[in-house]
């Protein structure tokens, strides 16, 4: 398990790499980590690209501030995920293009943004669950988001951003990173597009990768 020390360096690696890549932009996005006494995340307002590990703020257990800046205003909601599943070490949270349009679009399956288009998406991402608009910050949402945790790997926030779990920062950041690639060939393909992957392909994948769909 990694240290304090490397979680916090961990973060600001991530976060500089998702910042640079255009996975969000200016202060948008936060990265969170579940530590054994309490939790890392990064500091309201703070943009992504440019933290420093030691203003990462820490907060214990009931999620009071103990050191650094002062923590995102997502970190209550990000408890609650962490009650929901104790295999979750870490969250992501950006503001993606391609994601928060599809969002956006009419037509979408509320249960699944996101239609198997690649092998990839099936293994990394796998189902993606549009969660209705509520305000930033609003607490009702873990309400709409607590029932899929231990089922999905992240759920898309309407006209907000995706949020997506893991066992370690990076991992919710892949995960997160394959389904904004994903949704950029929704859009790139878009009445050209193969019809996606077929329940053979998947149990395939499935059966090989040892995946859920």
């Amino acid at each position: 398990m990694s240290t304090e020390a490397q979680l916090r360096e961990e973060i600001c690696r991530i976060g500089a790499s998702l910042y640079a890549r255009g996975y969000t932009v200016g202060s948008a996005g936060n990265i969170s980590a579940r530590l054994d006494d309490g939790f890392l995340i990064t500091p309201t307002d703070a943009c992504l690209g440019h933290l420093d590990p030691a203003r990462i703020a820490k907060l214990d257990g009931n999620g009071e501030q103990v050191s650094g800046d002062r923590g995102s205003k997502a970190l209550q909601f990000y408890r609650g995920v962490y009650a929901t599943d104790a295999k979750l070490r870490a969250i992501v949270h950006t503001h993606s293009t391609h994601l928060v349009a599809l969002s956006m679009t009419a037509g979408i399956d509320p249960e699944n943004i996101l239609p198997p288009l690649t092998p990839y998406h099936v293994m990394k991402v796998g189902r993606i669950p549009l969660i209705p608009y509520r305000r930033p910050g609003d607490p009702t949402v873990l309400d709409l988001v607590r029932p899929y945790v231990p089922h999905v790997r992240g759920v898309m926030l309407t006209r907000i951003g995706p949020t997506f779990w893991h066992d370690s920062i990076s991992n919710a950041a892949y995960a997160l990173e394959e389904a904004e690639e994903t949704a950029k060939l929704w859009y790139v393909t878009n009445g050209q597009r193969l019809p996606p992957l077929g329940t053979a392909e998947i149990s395939e994948l499935e059966s090989t990768f040892s995946v859920k769909w």
